[in-house]
């Protein structure tokens, strides 16, 4: 270790008071609040003193600062010790941390990026156990590989989110791209909610299976601030697993290495005790510690007005998927924005964006199968506004990521899903494989938005604007080649739909997106000969949708409304019209949807089967007329 310089006894004698005060900040903050895990605190103390004072190198006048080391608390309920080291830095005043969990307070009980200053040093929320090390592993692949820069990536985690698979997906992942610039730190306090975890104080055994998935792994006494120093002060050929063994509640003798003490603050008598008693172990000291500065080599970005450089190229009537076609305007988008970046999870032959893996091979991440992990790497590379994020899959697997698309929302996070080989019309493959269920999915997410588009040009247009949209954006692209309805200058935007198909004599408005849109025109023209007449409308985006141009085309068809999608029909696009309309008097809407778990079969066969093809639709309008006429 001959890089390594030892700390004086002047420096060590701060780093321990530092943790003292951080123990005193944690207890006096979660006992006025009445809530939060003191004890989950208390055991990261000297890990939190040597990182912020010892190792990391940042701005604390300036968090987001885009050269500082980064940090994830992954262990998220430790977050009173995260913002005692605000204080310590002079980031954050002491007496605001008795506003912590307070309705009027940005210190929540779990971190979470609020859009003012004073939280600026939280990138993504945490809480959620198991997320933080995929968040972490985003930040550094961006570091190492994107902006080429010398900042590290922290991320402290508890022994308990250890159980998550997420974790070992994200370990994996790490050690495959050698992400030498990351840092995982385990407090291993032994103690999980209500029983201790399974390896309880068997540092050997973490030791062991970190090697094992390609990290060096350190086992410290997690109190000793001398051996946290040296530690993280080697040399790193590899990401590194500082394996911390700590007391759960350290410093607070009632509550040390006992069960029973998870997420409860400490009653106002016995808080006053314990912080006396730890507030006299602090030795005077003249030494005062400051962060380290950082390297300034991570180069300035800007994000404003990511656009393509012409119009769509498609003609009309040319057939072409919209997964297709999505590949195809992420490559475009990406040949003039260097910043565009796209993840795939071992399905880029079938979402199309190996297109844009052939072209930017550089700015292109391969995440295998492991969905949960892409979407928490996504994150990462977003965060501080370093890259426009694109991820793609089948749109049935983000289902098994849902919890980090919900914590990409909490994260105020900038991310852009595409979930190709939507519905029963992929056919052949069964339901597995059918993404039927992911309308409802991102429309129960707050800030989501869901385009839908319908061709070609249409999905060209999605990938731009979702590049420029603020919050979750999902793309819903499908399989089958459908042929281009729009001209190349068509204009689109968020929550805009398109009539795609009117005359006067319409008697009933028809709302479809994707395959089913190309239905509902061919049964449109099945009609004409009957001389029945409908109209039909192209929502675009699913969420926000555009409400008033269906309400506005159905008051002129009587209120008749008849929705058809390619999705089940709890959550999809049927209840986004339906509560757009609920408050119409006089409006009619029927829904056509897919009923049940559906089989495998030719595309066409499995439209008719299910009730969603043009025949269905054109069956539907008549009925609706004849109850129409008979109700007069």
């Amino acid at each position: 270790m001959e890089d390594y310089h030892k700390p004086d006894q002047q420096t060590v004698q701060a780093l321990r008071n530092i943790a003292s005060r951080l123990r005193i900040n944690s207890i006096k903050a979660t006992t006025a609040a009445g809530s939060g895990h003191p004890t989950s605190c208390c055991s990261v103390a000297e890990i939190m003193s040597v990182l912020y004072f010892h190792s990391m190198k940042f701005r604390p006048e300036d968090p987001r600062n885009f050269n500082n080391d980064r940090f994830i608390l992954s262990k998220g309920h430790a977050a009173p010790a995260m913002y005692s080291m605000w204080a310590e830095t002079g980031y954050l005043k002491e007496s605001e941390l008795l506003s912590l969990c307070q309705v009027d307070s940005t210190l929540e009980g779990h971190p979470t990026p609020v859009s003012v200053p004073k939280q600026q040093f939280v990138d993504v929320a945490t809480g959620s156990l198991g997320q933080g090390l995929g968040v972490a592993c985003g930040m550094a692949y961006t570091g190492k590989y994107f902006d080429k820069a010398s900042y590290s990536v922290y991320c402290l985690m508890g022994d308990g989110e250890l159980s998550e698979g997420a974790v070992w997906e994200a370990m994996s992942f790490a050690s495959h791209y050698q992400l030498d610039n990351l840092v995982a730190i385990m407090d291993i306090n032994r103690l999980g909610q209500t029983d201790p975890a399974p390896l309880q104080h068997h540092l050997e055994k973490y030791q062991k299976r970190c090697e094992a998935f390609g990290w060096h792994a350190i086992i410290v006494d997690g109190h000793s601030v001398e051996e946290l120093c040296k530690a993280l002060s080697q040399p790193r050929h590899q990401p590194t697993a500082i394996l911390a063994k700590t007391i759960k509640g350290k410093g607070i003798p009632a509550a040390e290495d006992k069960l029973g003490w998870h997420a409860k603050p400490l009653p106002k008598d016995m808080a006053e005790v314990v912080m006396k008693d730890l507030q006299s172990r602090i030795v005077n000291s003249s030494k005062r510690l400051y962060p380290a500065v950082p390297i300034e080599d991570a180069p300035p970005v800007s994000l404003r007005n990511i656009r393509m450089p012409s119009a769509p190229s498609y003609k009309p009537g040319e057939k072409i998927s919209t997964r297709k076609a999505y590949g195809m305007a992420l490559a475009k988008l990406g040949r003039y924005n260097e910043r565009v970046v796209a993840l795939d999870g071992d399905t880029n032959n079938l979402t199309y964006s190996e297109i844009f893996k052939n072209e930017h091979p550089n700015r292109f991440v391969e995440c295998y199968i492991a969905q949960q992990n892409m979407v928490s790497v996504a994150m990462g590379c977003a965060a501080r506004e370093r890259n426009v994020v694109f991820a793609s899959t089948l749109a049935s697997f983000f289902t098994r990521a849902y919890d980090q698309l919900r914590m990409a929302a909490i994260s105020e996070s900038n991310i852009v899903l595409c979930g190709s080989h939507c519905g029963l019309s992929i056919g052949e493959d069964g339901p597995s494989q059918m993404g039927l269920e992911d309308m409802a999915m991102f429309r129960a997410i707050p800030t989501a938005t869901i385009f839908y588009p319908s061709d070609g040009v249409a999905t060209e247009k999605a990938v731009e604007l979702a590049a420029n949209t603020k919050g979750v954006c999902y793309i819903r692209t499908s399989r089958p080649e459908n042929a281009i309805i729009y001209n190349s200058n068509e204009d689109f935007h968020v929550g805009q739909a398109k009539v795609v198909c009117q005359s006067k004599e319409d008697q009933v408005t028809v709302v479809a997106a994707g395959v089913t849109l190309h239905e509902a025109l061919a049964a449109a023209e099945q009609l004409k000969k009957e001389r029945i007449f409908m109209r039909v409308i192209d929502p675009f985006t699913v969420k926000p949708l555009d409400a008033k141009t269906i309400i506005d085309h159905a008051r002129t068809t009587r209120g008749r409304i008849i929705t058809v999608e390619d999705h089940y029909y709890e959550g999809g696009l049927g209840e986004a019209v339906c509560s757009a309309v609920v408050n119409e008097s006089g409006f009619s809407l029927h829904r056509l949807a897919v009923s049940h778990v559906p089989r495998s079969g030719k595309p066409h066969e499995l439209l008719k089967i299910y009730g969603i093809d043009r025949d269905a639709i054109a069956q539907a309008v008549r009925k609706m007329l004849s109850n129409s006429a008979n109700a007069k």
